[in-house]
């Protein structure tokens, strides 16, 4: 019989997924097709029915749930509310969480994957861009003015996020990685002029709450 027609789309969902764990593992260059495919369950052969290129498909990997609405916009029991008044102070929150920080593999792709997008391609570049300015979007949406456009606070703040949680997971020291997260998200929130989110962004299951 056929596959119908939404097999193809739920294929190429499960190599982008598999890839986007392998990359925040381990970076593009040491991941091969043969490990993309073995991963999501696949042969090597049916790689190129739905990229043509290992780069290809990273360009995929770099959405993230800022550009995907269909992506798993959550670490473990995290979920942001894209609609929410204070989605700013969400995203920052969660950005800079202890889920997040601890979730390599399905880490934001800007946080995992930057210097191999420096090293990348044009394509793999706008990816990257395509995926930040999606963020510095939704961030000015709820910038409340503190005497700086809110774009240039929002793209700041983004700027923050990202880099600070690229820092602390190169940190060593454990406790030394949590107070840069901690000091990061204060100094975002305070940008925005957003209140840190009270009960609003939980964890599944046991309804605990985000952990910074």
């Amino acid at each position: 019989m056929p596959y119908p027609k939404s097999h193809h789309e739920q294929v190429r969902k499960r190599i982008i997924d598999s890839a986007r764990r392998l990359f925040n593992r381990r970076g593009f260059e040491s991941v091969s097709i043969n490990e993309i495919m073995r991963v999501a369950g696949l042969t090597h052969g049916g790689f190129y029915s739905y990229f043509q290129s290992k780069s290809d498909l990273y360009a995929e990997v770099m959405n993230c749930f800022f550009t995907d609405p269909e992506w798993k916009n959550c670490w473990e029991g995290v979920h942001v509310d894209l609609s929410a008044t204070d989605v700013g102070a969400q995203v920052v929150t969660a950005y800079l969480s202890r889920q997040h920080y601890e979730d390599v593999e399905n880490s934001c792709p800007m946080v995992a994957l930057p210097t191999d997008v420096a090293r990348s391609g044009e394509v793999a570049r706008r990816a990257f861009e395509t995926v930040f300015r999606a963020m510095v979007s939704v961030l000015e949406r709820s910038v409340n003015g503190n005497g700086t456009s809110n774009r240039a606070t929002a793209q700041a703040i983004a700027a923050l996020s990202i880099g600070g949680m690229i820092v602390a997971r190169a940190l060593v020291d454990r406790a030394h990685a949590d107070e840069l997260r901690g000091s990061c998200l204060q100094v975002a929130l305070q940008l925005g002029n957003w209140r840190k989110p009270k009960g609003k962004i939980r964890a599944g299951k046991k309804g605990s709450r985000i952990e910074v």
